[in-house]
């Protein structure tokens, strides 16, 4: 049976004193935190607070947490800062030389180590790789898998055709994301948490719903949705200056504009 126990270390005895923990599904976290190593200059980076709720609840101290796309390494910075380790992938060898580089400048608790390893997460042998870095860490299986993939084609992260970025169609890009859930899940201990961030998209005057697409594959891949939390979009870099603009456009052509994003729960119930 899935465990029905905090994962994390909030003392129940005492859950009046955790304010600051979220537990309603709308998410209004304002400006990014952008404090210590954080930065904000690479547009698909999503906002620490994120990963930061989602290792206090369903982590402790000393457990490893996986994120198979780092960017710049958001979850590896906060895993450090929080006492967990960390292993990040990203198919772009700059973004892991600067995630590498930032998660080195903070300090972090109990002797936290995070490491940010070059790869295509769609690819067996990149979840092999994390497996064998588990396995001399002495960690048989991870306790917390943070997805943030790119929202399909709005951003276009690199030129590797095999960047999920630059998948040619909605189908690709699922079935490349499934592919990552199904490298990765086996990785998760049973009844513990994946968290997968993701917008959706607007393509041709129709609003295409990759959350709810991806949610599906988690869900057919050995877990249960525990909860979808929504998250307000601030201003972002593409619309900055413009909102008048994007306005405009929404009472054009008949549809609304993007403010908001999704925070997705599942627990791991299959092998």
């Amino acid at each position: 049976m899935p465990n029905n126990d905090p994962l994390g270390e909030i003392d129940l005895e005492h859950w009046t004193q955790y304010d600051d923990i979220i537990t309603d599904s709308l998410w209004l976290l304002g400006k990014r935190d952008n404090t210590g190593a954080h930065t904000a200059e690479y547009w698909g980076n999503f906002v620490p607070q994120i990963p930061q709720q989602a290792m206090r609840r369903f982590t402790k101290r000393g457990e490893l947490v996986i994120d198979p796309f780092i960017g710049l390494g958001t979850t590896l910075i906060e895993a450090v800062r929080l006492g967990r380790h960390a292993i990040g992938v990203d198919i772009q060898p700059r973004c892991v030389e600067q995630a590498q580089a930032r998660v080195q400048q903070e300090t972090g608790e109990n002797g936290a180590q995070a490491l940010a390893i070059v790869g295509d997460s769609t690819r067996p042998e990149t979840a092999a790789a994390v497996q064998e870095v588990m396995r001399a860490w002495g960690f048989p299986h991870a306790h917390l898998l943070i997805l943030h993939p790119p929202y399909h084609d709005i951003i276009r992260f690199s030129e590797a055709p095999n960047d999920l970025s630059n998948a040619p169609s909605t189908e690709a890009f699922l079935e490349g994301f499934g592919q990552v859930v199904g490298n990765f899940a086996p990785l998760l201990a049973h009844g513990r948490f994946l968290v997968l961030v993701i917008g959706d998209k607007y393509a041709r005057g129709e609003w295409v719903p990759l959350g709810f697409q991806t949610m599906e594959i988690v869900r057919q891949s050995g877990f249960r949705l525990k909860s979808i939390c929504v998250k307000d979009i601030q201003e972002n870099r593409g619309k900055r200056g413009q909102y008048h603009l994007w306005r405009y456009r929404a009472l054009k052509h008949n549809f609304y504009v993007f403010k908001h994003e999704y925070v997705m729960f599942f627990e791991k119930v299959g092998k």
